[in-house]
């Protein structure tokens, strides 16, 4: 494993907030700690205007860059991450914001750390929910780090198990070979969007998921390439989302990089963008 997930990309980069980074703690575990105070989940507790939040604040859940979100976390509390926070001080935002900021926290550190796309097991019984974690590599190999909870219970934060949380890679190939019913694979349960469950979008965590492997760590509502809000694959597409499985196998970075030169997944420099609860995605320019 080479220096590839130590350095920050463009996304995890703190920019101008790097020194106000320095006081972070330099623990993977404090790390974690840290992480989780610095979001607000924009749905799972209910309305963000019933814990205190201006509704105007929910547009912080567009923010995807981790300079801008701690400089605004900055301007709300001045405190370096580390310590509580209250959750008016925190930004409102999802699982992959925890993520990002824990990474870009690690990464900081010269801890080799990456984000990972895919499905949580452990979040409603009996359904395997969109998630984001991450990984961190603790010298002889990679561990599932969950920095959106605090005591989920059963499981080591830590060190989550693979078969608690399936990457986008290992959900696809366990929906394909019948190990897993794609029906169990959804946002939400009561989200009725063809879209939003099964193999369309296993298939989208799936191209997030080698995105994030080539740090281009995407909002889990973005869509690029052949990703779209179709209800269905066509045996073109089911054939093509098995051949980048095999390409990611190993997770070897320089076969990463290959698999991501593709023009159907690679990122462009304008995507397109399905921020909740918009109906049509928009443009987005890439910085």
């Amino acid at each position: 494993m080479d220096d590839f997930y130590v350095s920050q990309s463009r996304f995890s980069d703190p920019g101008a907030q790097a020194s106000w980074l320095d006081a972070t703690p330099r623990d993977v575990a404090a790390l974690r700690d840290a992480a989780f105070q610095l979001v607000f989940h924009y749905w799972a507790h209910g309305d963000i205007t019933q814990h205190g939040f201006p509704a105007s604040r929910r547009e912080e859940i567009t923010l995807r860059y981790a300079s801008d979100m701690f400089a605004r976390l900055r301007e709300l509390d001045p405190a370096p991450p580390g310590g509580p926070r209250p959750p008016l001080h925190r930004i409102v935002g999802c699982c992959r914001d925890y993520t990002l900021l824990f990474v870009s926290m690690a990464r900081h550190h010269g801890i080799p750390a990456r984000v990972r796309v895919g499905f949580a097991g452990y979040l409603m019984r009996g359904w395997f929910i969109d998630h984001v974690v991450a990984e961190v590599h603790d010298g002889s190999g990679w561990r599932l780090v969950e920095p959106g909870f605090d005591e989920p219970g059963g499981f080591d934060l830590l060190d989550v198990p693979r078969d608690h949380f399936l990457t986008g890679a290992d959900a696809w190939t366990a929906a394909r070979a019948g190990d897993l019913d794609p029906a169990r694979l959804v946002v939400s349960p009561d989200l009725d969007a063809p879209f939003l469950r099964g193999l369309p979008y296993a298939r989208h965590n799936l191209v997030l998921d080698l995105a994030a492997l080539n740090k281009h760590e995407m909002l889990q509502w973005d869509l690029w390439g052949e990703l779209d809000t179709a209800a269905a694959l066509d045996p073109a597409a089911l054939a093509r989302a098995d051949e980048l499985v095999e390409l990611m196998a190993g997770a070897d970075v320089d076969q990463l990089r290959v698999a991501f030169e593709a023009d159907d997944v690679r990122v462009p420099p304008v995507i397109r963008s399905l921020t909740p609860p918009a109906q049509l995605p928009v443009e987005v320019v890439l910085r």
